[in-house]
């Protein structure tokens, strides 16, 4: 069996956690949130605007203006409104 040799360092800090019942910052940091009134902050941000995303993806397919990026539009959003739009561009294009 081959014994461990710990720098004097690391075996003091393993003894004081293990001493203290954990770390100090742990605890510190459970108490601050114990302090709080009850209002925390969402860990999750409120979802987009589904027609501002799709918008968006209309809007970038126009800039690169190709007939590939008005079909990955129709075919990702065939029901949108902006479909129409994209399908008359194709069109054009297409001519």
């Amino acid at each position: 069996m081959k014994i461990l040799r710990l720098p004097a360092c690391m075996l003091g800090a393993l003894l004081t956690i293990a001493c203290s019942g954990g770390p100090a910052i742990m605890h510190s940091k459970a108490k601050a949130a114990e302090g709080t009134s009850g209002m925390r902050a969402p860990t999750v941000p409120p979802a987009r605007d589904p027609a501002v995303a799709v918008a968006e993806e209309y809007d970038a397919a126009r800039r690169k203006d190709t007939v590939e990026a008005y079909e990955l539009f129709i075919a990702r959003h065939g029901d949108d409104p902006l479909a129409a739009k994209a399908r008359d561009d194709l069109r054009r294009l297409s001519r």
